[in-house]
């Protein structure tokens, strides 16, 4: 499985960014994808998980904030962000794992991208 991810950026507080994150894998059998970051000096932290029928989970520092999608036709994930605040800065990485039911737990996850890099000032 191949993630990518894309639409990180360098924003002011109160600002907004979209992610994406274009899978190989197919994503219309049952599976989670989730969104997670590391901050400079922290361990990697989850952000939002999905699963196929669109069942969601968020993080308490991002929720009310941040809105995860996936499009599973286009086996894509997104995490729309807003108001973000400089303590969101960090390394944003997708997740994917084929199974039923998902955690916001780093360790259920097998497939990670690359990361994408966000900077709130």
């Amino acid at each position: 499985v191949q993630l990518v991810e894309s639409g990180g950026g360098s924003v002011q507080a109160g600002g907004s960014l979209r992610l994406s994150c274009s899978s190989s894998a197919y994503t219309q059998s049952s599976s989670c994808m989730g969104w997670f970051r590391r901050a400079a000096g922290k361990e990697r932290e989850g952000v939002a998980v999905i699963d196929t029928d669109g069942k969601k989970r968020y993080a308490d520092s991002v929720r009310g904030r941040f809105t995860i999608s996936r499009d599973n036709t286009n086996n894509t994930l997104y995490l729309r962000m807003v108001n973000l605040k400089p303590e969101d800065t960090a390394m944003y990485y997708c997740a994917f794992e084929a199974r039923f039911g998902c955690l916001l737990r780093v360790d259920s996850f097998s497939y990670w991208g690359q990361g994408t890099q966000v900077t709130v000032s």
